[in-house]
């Protein structure tokens, strides 16, 4: 590899591996707050999404700029275009912890009722996901990677069983509706972020395998 690519793509790979950290930060810090009803820890969250949005762009232009100017082969051209879908991914997740601060700031306004049951559960193993998916990323593991695929229907499961849970609080305590619907909104963006760490677990794969693995395919 000629050492101007090289360089930038070390560069490349420590930007991408801190916006990884900046979201994972955001995640943590949004779950926290929904369960301990802290508004200055979910206004952290929505405060920081600008930053996100910034290096979210940094990203992108550095790997337009690679492209542009070395027209890197093989694995290198490989692993630029993982960190451009990833680097989409890693957005996301941080709009949805933004989506989940905000529940965090509505649900501290209102009288406190009975958490579902399975939110920490859920938001644990949501978080689990992440790191795992991150870890697969920093040491380009693809085992870790499929090990993070195959977690996310028992994410979709718990979602279902949140679902038909807060239904029937909403029709036993309807004076809580507004509580109820907003942790219904809550599982639905941790449901979401996982399917943002499953695409960047199989984004790993590709990296790493050069397998596309998006439509299904399990290991």
């Amino acid at each position: 590899m000629p050492r101007h690519l090289a360089r930038e793509m070390e560069l490349l790979k420590k930007m991408i591996l801190g916006l990884s950290a900046e979201v994972e930060e955001m995640l943590f810090k949004a779950a926290k707050a929904v369960a301990a009803r802290d508004t200055t820890l979910a206004e952290q969250v929505i405060e920081s999404d600008p930053t996100i949005d910034r290096h979210e762009v940094e990203v992108e232009e550095e790997c337009l700029k690679i492209l542009a100017l070395h027209q890197p082969v093989a694995i290198d051209l490989r692993f630029i275009i993982a960190v451009l879908k990833i680097n989409n991914d890693l957005e996301r997740i941080a709009d949805l912890a933004v989506n989940i601060a905000s529940r965090a700031v509505s649900l501290a306004s209102l009288p406190r009722v009975h958490t579902p049951l399975d939110y920490n559960t859920m938001a644990d193993k949501v978080k689990g996901m992440l790191q795992l998916a991150l870890q697969a990323l920093v040491m380009l593991d693809a085992k870790i990677a499929w090990e993070v695929m195959r977690s996310d229907s028992e994410i979709d499961a718990i979602h279902r069983e949140m679902f038909s849970s807060l239904g029937e609080l909403i029709k036993k305590h309807p004076e809580s509706s507004d509580a109820y619907i907003h942790y219904l909104s809550v599982s639905r963006n941790l449901e979401r972020v996982a399917d943002h760490t499953t695409n960047i677990a199989e984004d790993v794969i590709y990296m790493v395998e050069g397998e596309i693995v998006r439509h299904g395919k399990q290991s």
